[in-house]
């Protein structure tokens, strides 16, 4: 009986993990989207952002509008997570390789945890290197 109970509190665990998407994953998916709009709901009050060179530190709404006017142009097709870093708890870091319809660009975001979830506090976007 001991083992039944034992069981019936064990089944349900990766259940209850499996909700938790992860960050990385999630901020992937969306660009893969060009979903600017519900990656900016992630954005930090500030965020640094740099398009092919060009960037500053903005605030969230004004890059949420520069990196809507770049998905504008540049509709993804596909992004592949080239490299991340997970090691820290508090930080996330990744490389994507993101395919456009106007060509392939290299993209870095950075995520920063601030109560209990995670925000994109840096976000570069350069064209891919020939290799």
């Amino acid at each position: 009986m001991k083992l039944l109970y034992l069981l019936l509190l064990i089944l349900p665990l990766p259940f209850v993990f499996a909700n938790d998407t992860d960050p990385i994953d999630k901020t992937a998916e969306l660009i893969k989207q060009g979903d600017i709009r519900s990656l900016s709901k992630d954005f930090s009050p500030t965020v640094e952002l740099t398009i092919m060179g060009e960037g500053d530190v903005y605030p969230s709404t004004e890059a949420e509008t520069k990196l809507s006017d770049f998905f504008a142009q540049h509709q993804p097709r596909s992004v592949k997570i080239l490299h991340r870093i997970v090691s820290n708890p508090n930080f996330r870091f990744a490389v994507l390789i993101l395919t456009t319809n106007n060509g392939v660009y290299r993209t870095s975001f950075s995520l920063r945890k601030v109560n209990e979830s995670f925000e994109l506090n840096e976000l570069r976007i350069e064209a891919e290197k020939t290799k």
